[in-house]
């Protein structure tokens, strides 16, 4: 059971979703692939409203807002539970996947440890939720997320890292839509890049 709530399930939360044991498991292509389109189905489908992300090798972070009568827990129970099939599946069947034992072996030593589940737990249970109600923490936030990536050496600019809403802020575009945040004219200093 969860330590963490979502207070307001339909306000703005930063959230972070972790893989058991922080395992460095997004760091193939094909995973990170998988929960894009897990994300795009859920913008599209149940009305999750994304306005930053990144997808780093072990978790996940959002910052995001429910719009219809799914509550934010309920998109993200069901997204953990599509991505778990989509990543176990293509760990098991599909392309070649060097930590295919390992991996198996570490997923399913949680499974057994969780009444919830049968086989193989991929996601930790907490999604660390904060609520957020003010710009400066909101941009803030944002920053931390866009500027994960450069802090762990992978790109010299967040708008590089193709995985994350930095260049839906600098450019208008990226691999999944992003509501960007309207702060005010005066914030130059704190705005997100």
């Amino acid at each position: 059971m969860s330590r963490f709530k979502i207070l307001d399930q339909h306000g703005l939360n930063f959230v972070t979703l972790t893989v058991v044991d922080w395992v460095d498991l997004f760091i193939r292509k094909q995973y990170k692939d998988i929960m894009i389109e897990s994300l795009r189905f859920c913008q599209k489908e149940k009305g999750l409203i994304l306005y930053a992300y990144v997808i780093m090798s072990s978790h996940l972070h959002l910052i995001a807002e429910a719009s219809s009568t799914i509550s934010l827990s309920d998109i993200l129970r069901d997204f953990k539970k599509f991505t778990a099939k989509g990543i176990l599946s293509e760990i098991e069947n599909g392309g070649y996947e060097s930590r295919r034992e390992w991996l198996l072996h570490k997923f399913s030593f949680h499974g057994s440890k969780n009444t919830g589940n049968r086989n193989y737990q991929i996601w930790a249970a907490d999604n660390h939720p904060v609520q957020l109600f003010s710009l400066p923490v909101i941009a803030q936030k944002i920053n931390y997320i866009h500027n994960n990536p450069v802090r762990e050496g992978w790109v010299e600019l967040p708008e590089h890292y193709v995985y994350s809403s930095a260049s839906n802020y600098v450019t208008g575009k990226g691999v999944l839509d992003a509501v960007e945040v309207d702060f005010p004219a005066s914030w130059e200093g704190f705005l997100p890049v």
